[in-house]
Formats: C-alpha cells, structure tokens, sequence
C-alpha cells in the first residue's frame, strides 16, 4: 500500500473520541489490524519500540470546578493542558483546550516555543514572542484568556507512554494505545516530570485486572471509518469512559484514600 503523506492536524479540531480499556496482549493484533489502513505517527516512527512518552500538565480553578464537573458528568465542559513529548526539553510546548459536548470534542491546540510562556499568567504586561503564525485572535489568546476568567492554574502533572497510528485513507483517523500511566503533583508551571516523585497508576482501583492499556479511537464527526467500526467488532470491545486528569487529580488529592463517596463518584464517571 503507498502511504499518504500525514495530514497537519488543524488548530481547532471537531471528532468523536471512542475509549476502551484493554489487556496488554492486546495491543499487537489490534496494532495489526489497525497497520492495513493506518501507519504510525510521526512520534511512534522515531521509537525503537513504537512508543513515545506524553507529558499533560493539567490546570484547574482553586476549587476544581472542572474536575467537579467532569465527576458530575456536565454535558458541556472542558479542561486545559499544557503538553509536551520529551523529558528532555519542555520546548516546544502545546497548549490545548478540549471541550466536550455530549459527545463530540472540541479540540484547540497551538504550539508554543516560548520558555516564558507562563509568565502571561505571573507577569501583567508579558507579551510572548511573535512566532510564525501568531495572530491577536489565535489559540493562544483563547488559552490564556481561559486561564485568566477562570483563575487556572496547574495542579497535575500525568505521563504516559503512547503507541498512535494514523489513517492513510482517511482525512482523519487515529488509534492510539496508551500505557505506564504516572503522575505528580504540579510543581508551578514545570514540565518535565520528577522521577523521584512519579507514582504509578496502573492499579486496581483504576483499572481492571490484567487490563492497564487505554485504547482510543478518534475520527471526524463527519465521517466514522467502517474499518473502525470492524475493529470494534473483531476485538469485542467494549468502550468505557476514561480521565486521564481526574485520574491523576484524585490521587493528587488523595480522594480515592480517604473519601468514599467522591470514589464511587470517580468509579461511576468511569462506567
């Protein structure tokens, strides 16, 4: 099959986003399937192993309305991140809102090769540098002008190991499998992860047993591959919802240690 060249992605991108969380042994014969019509990403493709690493530094209100409503399952809601793929070098680093409605995402994402980006949140006055493709009305104004009406700031910061392909047949489809999630309270606005302060979270009371694999499917709204749809099929799966950041926050909060009521809540958010 001759490969098509990968599509940039968009700036503001509409999909739906199915999850399924699955067993480890899975993750080959699903790849398998998915390699007739997809080839791996551009980070995947750099890897020895396929896998690359994705550092998510998730922000919130000081009374974490949006990890509320994610818990209380609000129809329209959203979260803000700050993403980057390397423990080496926090630059270039992507900001992104998503916002969900029912079940249709939202996603905005810009990319940001300012190592004082944050200071438009700590220092009145900052102006960032102008980059190529900067605009007065562009992601990174919604960004920060989200951060500002609603007083957000980091509260933690998730990594985990990705596998992704990319449909060649397709404008826009993805699989990605998800694995070795970890996470740490957010330390300011730093972005490279701690070692010595990561905690795993492939554990029982996230995941079930022999199953630590999320698996995500994602594709326009306008056009659900039937391919994806034989997938789903073949494999029997069974999509369950899945927050990576209420995951990670929770745990932060030690919500899931000493609170059963906002556990079964989590658990509930979960199914």
């Amino acid at each position: 099959m001759i490969r098509q060249h990968q599509k940039t992605i968009p700036p503001v991108l509409q999909r739906y986003e199915s999850k399924f969380v699955i067993p480890a042994h899975m993750v080959e014969p699903i790849s398998a399937f998915a390699s007739v019509y997809c080839s791996l990403d551009k980070y995947s493709e750099k890897t020895v192993n396929n896998f690359y690493r994705i550092n998510n530094l998730y922000f919130d209100t000081p009374n974490y309305l949006f990890l509320m409503r994610r818990v209380d399952g609000t129809e329209n809601r959203f979260n803000m991140r700050v993403r980057t793929y390397s423990d080496a070098s926090a630059l270039p680093c992507f900001l992104e809102i998503k916002q969900r409605n029912v079940n249709i995402i939202k996603k905005y994402r810009v990319a940001v090769h300012d190592e004082g980006w944050h200071r438009m949140l700590e220092a009145p006055g900052y102006r960032l540098h102008k980059e190529k493709g900067y605009k007065a009305d562009s992601n990174k104004t919604l960004f920060f002008r989200m951060a500002y009406a609603y007083n957000a700031e980091p509260k933690v910061l998730t990594q985990y190991m990705r596998k992704a392909y990319v449909s060649d047949i397709d404008d826009y489809a993805r699989v990605t499998f998800d694995t070795d999630l970890r996470y740490q309270p957010a330390e300011g606005y730093n972005l490279i992860p701690d070692e010595n302060k990561m905690t795993p979270l492939d554990h029982e009371l996230i995941f079930d047993p022999d199953c630590n694999v999320v698996l995500e499917l994602k594709c326009y709204t306008t056009q659900v591959p039937l391919w994806m749809i034989d997938l789903i099929r073949y494999f029997n799966l069974r999509r369950r919802s899945f927050s990576k950041y209420v995951t990670g926050v929770s745990n932060v909060l030690n919500l899931f240690n000493y609170n059963n009521t906002f556990r079964q809540e989590a658990v509930n958010a979960f199914s």
